[in-house]
């Protein structure tokens, strides 16, 4: 703006030159002023396409940076899934391996449940029986002792199956018992055992 107000008042000079006709020294100094006017424009225009190749660099640097920072976000979003899917994979391996871990074997964990259920229900028959022994077994030891008494015989129960030994303590003797129960039969068997018994009181 400055250059163009000086041009101005060198064309007023000029002019006021020519219609007073002024003298050599005053034209002389014009002109000197002109020079330098232009001169300052010179200047002023060679600044400003400087900067202005200035700021077009740095658009272009600007620009650069931008399309360099965008291909590094697509480079980190690419990089991003890609860890996202092989974490998703490990995930579900990990939940795989889990379930291995806990049932290995779906068969076995099946017959483990069976093996536990079979145990629980002997364990149970075993209480059943615990109980029942506890009223039937000093029943049944009187009964035998009741029938030792009376018959007075000492079984021997380590004896072949299929085979009945003993003694017999008689108020006289004892007797010794071998009898093969498969080849008599039981009223035999059962009639000769209450032969033995004393019937005398």
């Amino acid at each position: 703006m400055a250059a163009f107000r000086d041009m101005e008042e060198l064309s007023q000079g000029l002019l006021s030159l020519l219609s007073a006709n002024h003298a050599a020294a005053q034209q002389r100094r014009l002109l000197g002023r002109h020079g330098q006017i232009m001169e300052r424009l010179l200047e002023t225009q060679n600044g400003a396409e400087q900067q202005l190749r200035e700021i077009l660099e740095t658009e272009k640097e600007v620009a650069q940076s931008l399309l360099d920072a965008k291909e590094q976000v697509q480079q980190v979003g690419t990089e991003l899934q890609q860890i996202e899917a092989e974490l998703h994979k490990a995930s579900e391996e990990d939940a795989h391996l889990k379930a291995n871990l806990l049932y290995p074997f779906p068969q076995l964990s099946r017959e483990l449940e069976d093996l536990k259920e079979i145990q629980a229900d002997l364990e149970k028959r075993e209480r059943d029986v615990d109980e029942d022994t506890t009223v039937t077994i000093p029943a049944a030891m009187y009964v035998a002792q009741l029938y030792h008494r009376i018959s007075k015989i000492e079984w021997d129960y380590e004896c072949e199956p299929g085979m009945i030994k003993g003694i017999h303590h008689g108020p006289s003797v004892a007797q010794p018992i071998h009898l093969d129960s498969t080849q008599l039969s039981k009223k035999f068997i059962s009639d000769y055992l209450w032969s033995l018994v004393d019937m005398k009181w």
